[in-house]
């Protein structure tokens, strides 16, 4: 299938995935989808000054992104044909500062209910010891 209208969301981001490419926010903040599956999605990075903020740790807007595009991509992949969606509401509290020190990162997104307009996600972000930087709820709309 090379249409990617005709297919699932699913199919969308495998493809996305063998092209071996990013896409622009995944460039520009240095991070990427390494696991897929319907209603999970995962994506790692390492955090460096690139993505500092004036006091010298990285900008919180960082694992947001990361926390939203996992929450985001773990409800695409379960979208059927011709649907898309758009983040309504993104709730992230952090635990714990980032450094250029902190080394890879992880965030892990889960739906946690799935409706006709409405998905529910969540997502939590780790360091590679395991330990909870930060984590996220979001509210997505399912287009049709």
């Amino acid at each position: 299938m090379s249409d990617a209208s005709a297919m699932t969301g699913l199919q969308q981001l495998r493809a996305l995935m063998a092209r071996g490419r990013g896409v622009g926010i995944t460039d520009t903040m240095g991070f990427t989808l390494t696991e897929i599956e319907e209603g999970r999605a995962v994506f790692e990075g390492t955090p460096g000054p690139h993505v500092y903020n004036p006091l010298g740790s990285v900008h919180g807007g960082y694992a947001a992104t990361l926390l939203d595009s996992a929450c985001g991509c773990a409800v695409h992949a379960r979208l059927a044909a011709g649907q898309g969606f758009t983040t309504l509401e993104l709730k992230v509290s952090y635990l714990k500062a980032m450094s250029a020190e902190t080394g890879l990162v992880r965030a892990v997104g889960t739906v946690t209910s799935m409706g006709r307009r409405a998905a529910f996600a969540e997502a939590r972000l780790t360091d590679s010891s395991g330990r909870l930087l930060a984590t996220a709820t979001s509210t997505l709309l399912v287009l049709t």
